[in-house]
């Protein structure tokens, strides 16, 4: 994607180190809750619980029509809602049709099933221009779609979140939940991408997703 659409990783990582630091210098945040949010954010929610639920629809057929009839029971089946994910929508994408999500307002976004939300995701070149050009905006992720894939945006907003359910890849017939959950990605489930066939790439077991 073109850097108009958000800074260099570096630098912005370098700004939230500065205010972290002098947040803590001036006793307004305490370390320790810090680095338990930070912990949380990294190990206990983020797209690998997303993915999750990719795999279990690609796997589950009767799953995946629940999912895709009400996003919302069939995730907290799962026992996976969480902050700013209580309430959602999943829309699939097929061979004829690629949803894309974005927010226009402001950022809403399924925190507990995809993590924090990308800079990108954030930023108003992003909100703007996601609607009113789509197909650009997805070439600039290195997505290009032909003519004859619709286009879907959806809207996110403080009451609805939104999930992509990607297609699932040729190449991974008799894959394990676990090792079909490798291959997706926050930006697949967000629209920005889609999951590639794995080609070469040998399936993960799930005793070495463990370690």
């Amino acid at each position: 994607m073109t850097t108009h659409h958000h800074r260099p990783e570096a630098e912005i990582a370098l700004r939230v180190k500065a205010i972290e630091s002098l947040l803590i210098e001036k006793g307004i945040v305490d370390p320790a809750a810090l680095e338990a949010i930070i912990e949380h954010y990294e190990h206990q929610v983020g797209p690998h619980i997303g993915a999750r639920i990719v795999a279990k629809a690609w796997v589950d057929s009767a799953f995946k029509q629940r999912l895709l009839a009400d996003g919302t029971r069939a995730i907290a089946e799962l026992g996976l809602t969480g902050f700013s994910s209580e309430h959602m929508v999943v829309v699939e994408n097929t061979p004829d049709v690629h949803n894309l999500i974005v927010c226009t307002l402001c950022s809403c976004y399924p925190w507990a099933i995809l993590g924090l939300p990308p800079t990108w995701y954030k930023s108003f070149a992003y909100r703007s221009r996601a609607v009113i050009e789509p197909r650009a905006v997805l070439a600039e992720f290195g997505l290009e779609l032909p003519e004859t894939v619709e286009v879907r945006v959806w809207d996110s907003n403080a009451d609805l979140r939104y999930l992509v359910l990607p297609e699932r890849p040729a190449g991974t017939a008799g894959w394990s939940e676990a090792e079909l959950a490798t291959l997706v990605s926050r930006n697949a489930m967000i629209g920005t991408a889609q999951v590639q066939a794995p080609d070469s790439v040998v399936p993960v077991t799930p005793e070495e997703l463990a370690l």
